[in-house]
């Protein structure tokens, strides 16, 4: 083995790496996102479920 051989698998092992990282980080983020708008969807039908429930009652 010479030693470009060497520096070409040092290489692809550091980009795989550095893609692994990226593409857990960028899932994090997009979990949390899909996470936020779920819990927006479910806070906004509770609102919604509790002034139905509120202008009953007054009536």
């Amino acid at each position: 083995m010479n030693k470009n051989t060497i520096w070409t698998i040092l290489g692809v092992i550091l980009a795989v790496v550095i893609a692994w990282w990226i593409v857990s980080a960028l899932l994090s983020v997009l979990w949390f996102v899909v996470k936020l708008a779920l819990v927006a969807a479910v806070a906004l039908a509770v609102y919604v479920g509790l002034r139905a429930a509120f202008r009953n009652a007054d009536d």
